[in-house]
């Protein structure tokens, strides 16, 4: 089987569409790669597949090998050398808009680069993707096909993509509960299961589906719907790893205020009320979409205008600032041009949320701690 050298199978999962599944997919793939796992990410969201334009891997191919496909290399293992330090936005200090806290899960008031006291060079895992969108002509190309169609598509994903060594395969699923994830959770429970001991021959352990990650956004007509996948994986018996609020709030990055666009704490009373854990709240960034649509180095404190940055005044002349203009559109390019994608995100203020997200993720893995769903609420 071609999961054969993939230890831990973690599903993203949600009931509801364009809650940001495949951002959280993306953003926890490069936080586990940045703490040191080899990560591969399946996408079989098959009539919208988004991964590989968050991941800037759009134009690649997917190569044929003795046995099926070869995944598409985001970035191999290496070490990253030091990130240039970096300022986020001050939630401790915000004031909101409506009267509540601002996200307790927020950075700090300017921290270090990666949260940390030092900017040390840092060892990296691989990276791989596969996606039905490297096997379309276009990004237009439309996906008209019915069920069984699908339904053997994804259980040619789960048979035919050859993983290298993979500490962590993250599943970015389509919303809802339909065919796909019936075909997924049929497939998987068939033919991986609870981890098994090597043999006395020094076989590999097969691998483990280890849980599901379920995303959802703070409004009710979100959390109604995403009730319904922590149902289906009750009764299919899928564990759950824990519950994301993403865009659980949105601090701006100039001035600092703090507001709760879509309320706030709907996702962690759900975890609650089914009896799963809650991972935290993801907030809204701007300078997210700023570096996988652009693949420029998240900066902040600085308002962009007419395609050009523009920094709080502080004093500076305007001849200066024309002198510095120059400067600043030569970076902006740089930024542009040069970099990883994972490189880069270090730079990126929900970088230290997902460090936080994917550490309780891999605790929870390593411990065999996910929570079945405790009780089914229709």
């Amino acid at each position: 089987m071609s999961l054969d050298h993939v230890k831990n199978i973690v599903l993203v999962l949600s009931g509801k569409g364009g809650v940001g599944k495949s951002s959280i997919t993306t953003q926890l793939a490069l936080s586990l790669s940045l703490a040191g796992h080899s990560v591969g990410i399946l996408d079989i969201d098959l009539t919208g597949p988004s991964i590989p334009r968050l991941l800037g891997i759009e134009a690649s191919k997917v190569k044929q090998a003795p046995g099926g496909w070869l995944p598409i290399e985001v970035h191999p293992s290496r070490i990253l050398p030091p990130a240039p330090p970096t300022t986020y936005p001050s939630p401790a200090s915000a004031t909101t808009t409506n009267g509540s806290d601002p996200s307790a899960e927020l950075p700090d008031s300017a921290p270090p680069i990666n949260g940390h006291a030092d900017s040390q060079p840092a060892q990296i895992g691989s990276l791989h993707a596969m996606s039905l969108a490297f096997l379309l002509s276009s990004r237009s190309s439309a996906i008209v096909w019915r069920g069984p169609k699908k339904t053997a598509m994804v259980r040619q994903f789960l048979t035919s993509v050859l993983w290298g060594p993979t500490d962590y395969l993250l599943i970015d699923t389509p919303p809802g509960t339909s065919d796909e994830h019936i075909s997924l959770v049929e497939t998987l429970l068939k033919d991986v299961a609870a981890p098994v001991p090597s043999t006395t021959n020094g076989a590999a352990p097969r691998p483990q589906l280890a849980g599901a990650v379920i995303v959802t956004t703070p409004q009710a007509v979100a959390i109604s719907d995403v009730r319904k996948e922590l149902n289906f994986c009750g009764k299919t018996g899928v564990k759950v790893l824990g519950v994301v609020e993403n865009m659980s709030g949105y601090v701006c990055e100039c001035c600092g205020v703090a507001t709760n666009l879509f309320s706030k704490g709907g996702g962690e009373v759900m975890a609650r009320e089914f009896g799963v854990g809650f991972l935290g709240g993801v907030p809204l960034d701007s300078q997210w979409g700023v570096l996988v649509e652009e693949g420029v180095r998240p900066t902040y404190g600085a308002v962009v205008k007419d395609g050009v940055e523009e920094h709080g005044n502080g004093g500076v002349t305007d001849e200066e600032e024309d002198d510095d203009l120059e400067t600043k559109m030569s970076t902006v390019q740089r930024g542009m041009d040069e970099g990883l994608l994972v490189d880069k995100y270090r730079s990126c203020s929900l970088y230290p949320v997902f460090e936080g997200i994917a550490k309780q993720v891999v605790d929870t893995v390593q411990s065999g701690t996910a929570g079945s769903v405790g009780r089914i609420a229709e």
